[in-house]
Formats: structure tokens, C-alpha cells, sequence
């Protein structure tokens, strides 16, 4: 299994995409953002999955990023609000 960081526009964003994650199987937790990681909103969802996800898409999404060992690999990127 892969970590995943998931950063948002909102709070609402981050929530919503919480709840679609575990509707979809993918284990996921609401937490702050890390530091070395942008966010408007400050809250991030980190979840699980076996390969590349994108479980929800919308305007609130800002980045999905995957976890490593020495920091992230960006996975998806939004144009911006």
C-alpha cells in the first residue's frame, strides 16, 4: 500500500474528500498540513491506496502528493482557484 497526502482550498473540501475516500475502501485521516507542504486551509486528508488515486476531484482539491521515505512525489496538481 501507498500514503497519500491530499490538500485543499477548504476545510469543507478536505472533508468531503475524507468521507468519498472511506465510501470508496481507502483508510483516510483528516490531520494538519505538514509544514513543508503548501495548503490554503491548513487541513489534509492522508489515505491509502494500492496504485495512483484520484478518488475525488472538484474545486476544492489542490494537491494529491505520495509519501516516500525522504519526502513526497507530487501526483496530481490543480490549475488553481
Amino acid at each position: 500500500m501507498k500514503e497519500y497526502i491530499a490538500t485543499f482550498y477548504s476545510h469543507y473540501g478536505a472533508v468531503s474528500f475524507k468521507r468519498n475516500c472511506e465510501k470508496r475502501g481507502f483508510a483516510a485521516t483528516l490531520m494538519p498540513v505538514p509544514r513543508n507542504l503548501s495548503s490554503s486551509c491548513g487541513t489534509c486528508v492522508r489515505f491509502t491506496a494500492e496504485k495512483e488515486p484520484l478518488p475525488e476531484i472538484n474545486e476544492e482539491l489542490e494537491q494529491i502528493v505520495e509519501v516516500m521515505k525522504d519526502g513526497y512525489k507530487k501526483v496530481f496538481q490543480t490549475d488553481g482557484m
